[in-house]
């Protein structure tokens, strides 16, 4: 059984709830989770101040509200799932290196930033630096899976170093900032600067996109490897087009300024 939370009380300033994670819970009693402690700006409260919760010991957690307020929720989790039934605040799944989040609303900043390893889904819009290295940070995410099937913000997948996101509606400017690898899937395309400063890492857009000047079309093609993430990505519902009959990829190689071996590829269906 999971364990279950209702959100009583909103915030007035951002909640930080990382203990809403299943490795924290998993182990303790109805009350010694409610006895956990959250930060109301400055203040420290017990968590059974803002939800009650019903259930224990359960590495499944049910979270129910409107919790744009409620910051960090799933951090770090290595195990079990989160599902949110409402909207959530920054940081979600930020460092996870397993398990599965799973949100029915909207979500804001920071999504899985830093991930190691795991599944998140928004069934909603994002905001922005999706699986991105926080400030001053090396590399975002490296490895694991975020799907987004709404709309994101900017600078989604900066300086991701493995793993894939998938947009399920169109992005903002600077999609793929300076990343170092893994793969980022936009279903309905991005604004500009999309793989500025790019090193490595495959960026694939079924829509056109406003090209960099750094950015060389190379060939037109049906890449394999499109066709295994296809497959993949058909286990949660999304469509990957791969097949020659129904068009090709055009591969843009750069970013040439810093020099980068990334690409782009844009499908070209026929006509």
């Amino acid at each position: 059984m999971p364990v279950s939370f209702h959100l009583k009380r909103q915030p007035e300033v951002p909640l930080e709830a990382e203990v809403l994670s299943p490795d924290r819970i998993c182990q303790l009693s109805n009350e010694e989770i409610r006895s956990l402690t959250v930060y109301h700006g400055k203040r420290q409260l017990p968590l059974g101040e803002f939800f009650d919760v019903e259930g224990e010991r359960s590495n499944e957690l049910e979270i129910h509200g409107n919790l744009a307020k409620v910051r960090w929720i799933g951090r770090a989790m290595s195990q079990g799932s989160v599902t949110v039934h409402g909207g959530v605040g920054m940081h979600l799944g930020a460092y996870m290196s397993g398990g599965q989040i799973e949100i029915h609303g909207d979500a804001s900043d920071w999504i899985g930033a830093e991930m190691k390893n795991g599944l998140i889904r928004v069934h909603g819009n994002a905001g922005g630096q999706i699986g991105a290295a926080y400030r001053g940070a090396r590399a975002g995410m490296k490895n694991g899976t975020i799907i987004v099937d709404g709309s994101a913000g900017l600078e989604v997948g900066m300086r991701m170093r493995r793993g894939t996101i998938v947009l399920g509606g169109p992005a903002r400017d600077f999609t793929g900032l300076q990343m170092l690898g893994g793969t980022i899937v936009l279903l309905a395309g991005a604004e500009i600067r999309t793989g500025a400063w790019m090193k490595r890492g495959t960026i694939i857009s079924l829509k056109p996109l406003t090209m960099m000047p750094t950015f060389t079309p190379a060939t037109d093609y049906s890449p394999t490897f499109v066709n295994l993430y296809s497959k993949h990505l058909s286990l949660f519902g999304v469509q990957l087009p791969y097949a020659a009959a129904d068009g090709r990829y055009r591969r843009y190689a750069g970013d040439s300024s810093v020099p980068g071996k990334g690409e782009i590829l844009v499908w070209q269906p026929n006509v």
